[in-house]
């Protein structure tokens, strides 16, 4: 099914798929979510339904909203208007409490080794140094990481940086993770790889995802929904549902025929937002 809009009063464009199903029982829920920075409009109107291990992008230009989004999912801000609530918890702080978040940058500490850095989420949940570094290390060679755990992060490139930060990110034990832009400091190869190495760790540890990106193609890629965001302030221009299953690796993946058509709809909504 497709239809089309071009003002905020009609409906969004929706191209769907075989995602998973949505609605009753919805770990992250946002209804008519408005915020503004005093006069300054982010985001008007927005709904947001996310079910329990799916993965939900947005995309976007700069300003639109996106990381203020985030922000207002993990309890850091308090919305203008609306509701937002994780598991059904409306309170900032059991939105906090209910959900992991990624910012743009790594933010590792630069006197930590890898494994301390990437252990921190247990120590901060009351784990001992060992029993931390245990837990941690367990999981380094899953996450292409074996030997490099007593390795500071000035020694690590950007790829095993984001990979120790998302370690980091799991090991906090929430369900839902909401990820920033996770791979936007990279290069173009190391950013596909990261994509598809990010493809199979959530495959095989799945949680519910909002991932903000401002890469079309990475979003498509790696979510079953993708939300497309108007200028600011931010609402749902499209959503874009990618076939399911979808090609195992990611070269195959966006190089399939369906691929591209979703990828154009994507950027014609971006262009028609900003018209």
């Amino acid at each position: 099914m497709l239809t089309r809009t071009g003002a905020p009063a009609k409906e969004p464009l929706s191209i769907a798929g075989e995602g998973p199903a949505r609605g009753a029982g919805a770990q992250v829920e946002v209804r008519g979510l408005r915020h503004a920075f005093g006069e300054l409009a982010v985001i008007h109107r927005l709904d947001l339904s996310v079910a329990e291990h799916e993965v939900v992008g947005l995309v976007g230009t700069s300003g639109c909203g996106k990381s203020t989004l985030l922000e207002l999912v993990a309890g850091l801000r308090e919305p203008l208007a609306g509701t937002v609530a994780i598991a059904g918890q409306a309170a900032a702080s059991e939105r906090l409490a209910g959900c992991a978040y990624m910012p743009q940058r790594d933010l590792l500490l630069p006197w930590y080794s890898a494994i301390d850095n990437a252990a921190l989420a247990l120590r901060n949940r009351g784990a001992s140094r060992a029993q931390a570094r245990a837990a941690a290390a367990g999981l380094f060679e899953r996450f292409g990481l074996a030997g490099f755990e007593r390795t500071r992060p000035t020694e690590l490139s950007g790829g095993m940086r984001q990979r120790v930060a998302f370690l980091r990110t799991l090991l906090a034990g929430k369900e839902v993770l909401l990820l920033d832009e996770p791979f936007a400091s990279l290069d173009a190869i190391t950013r596909g790889e990261m994509q598809q190495w990010l493809a199979q760790a959530l495959g095989a540890d799945p949680r519910t995802v909002l991932l903000v990106s401002h890469d079309v193609e990475e979003a498509l890629y790696l979510c079953d929904r993708v939300l497309v965001l108007s200028p600011r302030p931010g609402r749902v221009l499209a959503e874009l549902e990618p076939p399911s299953p979808r090609a195992a690796d990611r070269d195959g993946a966006v190089t399939e025929a369906r691929f591209g058509e979703l990828r154009a709809a994507a950027l014609a909504a971006l262009r028609e937002g900003a018209a």
